[in-house]
């Protein structure tokens, strides 16, 4: 059966960032992907210079009733990521809600994307639409540390910490929970992140077991933009080929995301030159270039069960 996704994220002229950082990995790995562009910018907003325009709620409800006119509006996922405004995200909820009635498997996988490392990114007043109306109606969510504990309101300071924070939004929605940074030590050294998951699967006499997880993920010194979209956009596909594994699941996006960076921090220090910072432009995602490892990545990276 074809599996069609509806991934609703920024799009950008040049580069990897939303959309443009989700769509080719999913088509590569053979999901059918409907975009709508909640932004249309020159390039992102981490370059010196960008242009563009913002997509408004009734704009988005527009083009989804064209879609439900033409009765194509069914999906086996929903995919969304960064927005800033209130109306486009509580309109993003009313079209899920809509879409899970039409087909009560469907699958939304939100990255809850508000700031990170103690800062926030996004408008306050997004906060409380995320924990009492998104939270409960995502069944994959990818939080980073600081997003999961201005959700759960709970901070995280050690792994036990951690997995209570996971448990808690089990216990706001969705099934599955991935915090995709931590400020958690690695066995490894400095040099590593700590990722955690935490799966919840309902069995058929009722009964449901729970898979832990923890990742230690090599770090990178550079900033890249778009590995966020990348990272939600490979779980949901991973998870879609090993629906009770998320160990397998974690350890393929992880890969993935692995082989992605490290052949563009490659590229970018080679185009920057010796002793050189590269450029935004010289960092953006070597997507295409990455196909290969996209479709069948090498596993770089052991998840270990907690």
């Amino acid at each position: 059966m074809e599996c069609r996704v509806l991934s609703i994220q920024s799009h950008v002229v040049r580069g990897y960032v939303g959309n443009k950082s989700a769509t080719f990995p999913l088509q590569v790995l053979g999901f059918e992907v409907d975009s709508i562009n909640s932004v249309q910018f020159s390039n992102h907003t981490g370059y010196a210079h960008w242009k563009g325009q913002v997509l408004a709620a009734e704009e988005l409800n527009v083009l989804y009733e064209g879609i439900k006119l033409n009765n194509v509006n069914h999906y086996d996922y929903v995919l969304t990521g960064y927005t800033r405004d209130t109306s486009f995200l509580e309109m993003v909820v009313d079209i899920i809600q809509e879409l899970k009635k039409a087909n009560p498997s469907l699958v939304y996988v939100c990255d809850p994307v508000m700031g990170d490392q103690g800062t926030m990114y996004v408008p306050e007043v997004l906060l409380p639409i995320y924990r009492e109306k998104v939270v409960s109606v995502a069944d994959i969510l990818t939080p980073n540390q600081f997003e999961a504990e201005l959700l759960t309101g709970r901070k995280i300071h050690t792994q036990k910490d951690a997995v209570e924070v996971m448990d808690l939004l089990h216990q706001m929605g969705p099934d599955t929970v991935v915090l995709t940074s931590t400020d958690l030590t690695s066995h490894h050294g400095d040099h590593f992140l700590v990722a955690l998951g935490s799966q919840k699967t309902v069995h058929p006499d009722g009964t449901s077991s729970t898979q832990k997880i923890r990742v230690e993920i090599p770090k990178v010194d550079a900033v890249f933009v778009g590995t966020g979209d990348l990272f939600a956009a490979m779980l949901l596909a991973w998870t879609h080929h090993h629906p009770n594994d998320l160990k397998t699941a974690c350890e393929k996006t992880v890969s993935v995301m692995h082989h992605v960076i490290q052949r563009t921090f490659t590229y970018a220090k080679e185009m920057a030159g010796p002793g050189r910072r590269p450029s935004p432009a010289q960092l953006e995602l070597r997507m295409v270039q990455s196909k290969a490892d996209i479709e069948k990545p090498d596993i770089v990276v052991e998840a270990t069960i907690l």
